[in-house]
Order: C-alpha cells, then sequence, then structure tokens
C-alpha cells in the first residue's frame, strides 16, 4: 500500500487512506447506490464531485486494493468499479458513521434511512449484506453492475430510501 506511515497507529493508518473528503463517499457511492461507472458516480454524485477529484481518487482506491476496474462487455469505452473484500468490510463503520450522524448532526429523513434500517439490523444485516456485496462485486461484478444479480439487502435499502423521498415529495406539493 501507498500510504504515509507517521505511526504504526491503526487509526492513524486508517485515515492516511480513507480520511480525505472524498474516498469513502465514492466508496459509499458504489457500495448503497450501485453506482459502477466512471459517469455515474460523476453525475449521481449528491455532493457535487469534480470529474478531476473523482479520477484522481478512483486511481487512488485501485491502487489502495478497495476497488479493481475491469471493461465493461457492453461498451468498449465504459469500465466497471467493484469493491473489493477490503472496502465491502467497512460495512460495519459505515453502519457506525451512519447511526453516530444521525444522532449528532442534522440529518434528512431520505439520506439517513438507510443508516438508520442499518443500525436496527445491527451485526446480523451488515453480515448479509457483506454477503451480497461479494455476490455483486467479487463473484459475478459483470451481472451485480448490469442488474441481472442483485443484492436482496440493496434492494430493501433502496426501496425504503425511495419510499420516504416520495412521502417527502408528496408532503411538499
Amino acid at each position: 500500500m501507498d500510504i504515509e506511515l507517521r505511526s504504526g497507529c491503526p487509526i492513524n493508518l486508517t485515515m492516511e487512506v480513507l480520511g480525505d473528503r472524498w474516498s469513502l463517499i465514492i466508496i459509499r457511492d458504489i457500495m448503497f447506490g450501485n453506482r459502477r461507472h466512471f459517469r455515474e458516480l460523476l453525475t449521481h454524485s449528491q455532493e457535487g464531485i469534480a470529474s478531476n477529484i473523482l479520477a484522481a481518487r478512483l486511481k487512488r482506491l485501485l491502487k489502495l486494493r478497495f476497488i479493481s476496474k475491469r471493461d465493461d462487455p457492453s461498451h468498449s469505452q465504459k469500465a466497471i468499479y467493484s469493491l473489493t473484500e477490503p472496502a465491502i468490510q467497512l460495512v460495519p463503520l459505515f453502519a457506525m458513521i451512519g447511526a453516530w450522524g444521525r444522532r449528532h448532526l442534522p440529518v434528512t429523513e431520505d439520506l439517513s434511512i438507510r443508516a438508520q434500517l442499518l443500525e436496527e439490523g445491527g451485526q446480523p444485516l451488515w453480515d448479509e449484506f457483506m454477503q451480497d456485496l461479494r455476490q455483486i462485486h467479487i463473484v459475478d461484478p459483470i451481472g451485480g453492475a448490469n442488474g441481472t444479480v442483485t443484492s436482496p439487502v440493496l434492494a430493501k435499502l433502496t426501496a425504503a430510501f425511495l419510499e420516504v423521498r416520495a412521502r417527502s415529495a408528496a408532503k411538499a406539493s
């Protein structure tokens, strides 16, 4: 791994790898949004990542082996990004960060519903989700990217998000 070794502290080393502004957001978007192509990551980023920053972070995440990249057989100029095992094992971390954020920060209901469900589901749900992610990112990344292989947990989290978003939109109109 190409990281600065200021100390052997596991918290410091983790922050050296994941502590920049965008790395966890990109992994989040691949993990929870199943955004597997550069264009999807760029245009669907709620935080508005710039294309040069996205390209640089993807290159770094590839080098650190948090993601893998392969040619998309459906389009000669597209690549499919997939999570690797180290990134998949971040599910509990995402659950804990989301739970902390829900308790201490001014989150919106639609963007926090997945964190709520992960927190309520606890370790059994995290384990199930990680198994699903292994299937759609490691075992069959092409099927995971094109939707022929799906994650029941991701489908549940996405349905809850869409339901809350629709309810919020109905209230606003």
